[in-house]
């Protein structure tokens, strides 16, 4: 169990669906919040009568306690319309916890209500649980496995590209059809699908879309312009997330294009020749973007926009698409087990933009990649 960091107890209130930590803790998914509580001695959740049942058979925490029953209590005990809170009181009352841990999202109205009643708080920053940055074997290999789904979805991308035609308007058709970028998504999505992954804010941003690196994209693609394709599933069987990035040309990249994509992917690679036990995430930063900077791509605000290479050079992935660690100008030191991203980016609006991004599990002599896709700069111009 983790520490409780001089603590009686840790609380957390929460729907598991939508809090990895709470199913980090629990192995269970439930759309609706319920009471978590550990001491260290157990863990419990506090479940309604509707998921009772399945909370026993499915979760990993010890025990299971009745929601209904205790509102019955809080009722013997004089609450006329037991709230929550009053369930939570009588439980933390018969393990004699006073002094909470909790995490940075607990809410205020709970957090008053127990300080109200006489409990002390503590609030722990991310990563509340720090065991959830190692992975275990099997964490990595359910990421491995939806980043084989991604692959095979951003496979299927590529493939519809390759297989367009450019017309004299000089846009991109499929099957008689203008290929656009939401066309590019519906075929990505529905290939993650057929894995039992699903996706949310897929990245396909053509040209200048691209150079703003969280842009959706949208509208028809053109030829001889940066394809941004940028796509994070979520397995739903496992529940861990996946995380990818290619770039492509239909037809003719610029030489600056061209050059933009060459020194994007050394720097990629100096950067994972640098993961390993023990790393400083803020260093390989530096280094990735020396490697930039020494091939001519410099960052600065030019036109009143950000450009060259201003984002992270990666992040933590698990039940959160971004968790900790970050590799960039307030990264942390990397320890193996880690999952990380390693993504690094040119965006100029006189030329468009280049991500590429690998999935990598830190070793102790350095990294290994979870990804295999073609990523040389063969593969960047699709004739």
């Amino acid at each position: 169990m983790e520490e409780l960091s001089g603590c009686d107890a840790t609380v957390m209130i929460s729907a598991s669906e939508i809090d990895a930590n709470l199913y980090y803790a629990t192995r269970f998914a439930a759309p609706d919040p319920f009471i978590f509580v550990q001491t260290s001695a157990e863990k419990i959740a506090v479940m309604s009568d509707l998921e009772l049942d399945r909370a026993k058979s499915q979760s990993s925490v010890d025990t299971v306690l009745s929601y209904g029953a205790y509102e019955r209590m809080a009722r013997q005990k004089g609450a006329d319309a037991p709230s929550l809170l009053d369930v939570l009181d009588l439980v933390l009352q018969e393990r004699g916890a006073r002094h909470l841990l909790v995490p940075g999202n607990f809410g205020v109205e709970y957090a008053d209500g127990l300080r109200a009643r006489g409990y002390t708080l503590s609030v722990k920053r991310e990563p509340f649980f720090e065991a959830r940055l190692v992975k275990s074997d099997a964490e990595v290999e359910a990421i491995a496995a939806t980043q084989r789904a991604t692959e095979e979805a951003m496979g299927a991308a590529v493939s519809a590209i390759r297989a367009a035609r450019i017309e004299s308007d000089g846009l991109l058709y499929l099957d008689g059809e203008q290929l656009t970028a939401e066309a590019l998504k519906k075929i990505m999505h529905m290939k993650l699908m057929e894995h039992e992954c699903v996706a949310q804010h897929t990245i396909v941003a053509p040209g200048l879309q691209g150079v703003d690196p969280h842009h959706h994209g949208n509208g028809p693609i053109r030829a001889n312009e940066s394809i941004v394709i940028d796509v994070f599933p979520r397995s739903e069987r496992s529940r861990y997330y996946a995380d990818m990035s290619r770039t492509v040309v239909k037809g003719k990249a610029s030489p600056k294009l061209r050059a933009m994509y060459r020194a994007v992917l050394s720097a990629q690679e100096r950067g994972m020749e640098l993961i390993r036990d023990e790393a400083d995430g803020r260093a390989i930063h530096a280094e990735v973007n020396g490697v930039l900077e020494k091939d001519g791509f410099t960052t600065c605000m030019l036109g009143g926009r950000m450009q060259g290479f201003f984002h992270g050079t990666g992040h933590g992935v698990g039940l959160d698409i971004h968790e900790p660690p970050r590799i960039g100008k307030t990264g942390g030191v990397l320890r193996s087990g880690y999952v990380v991203t390693v993504e690094p980016g040119l965006y100029y609006l006189d030329a468009g933009a280049i991500r590429i991004e690998d999935l990598v599990v830190v070793t102790a002599a350095g990294c290994r990649n979870l990804t295999n896709f073609p990523k040389e700069i063969s593969e960047f111009e699709i004739e």
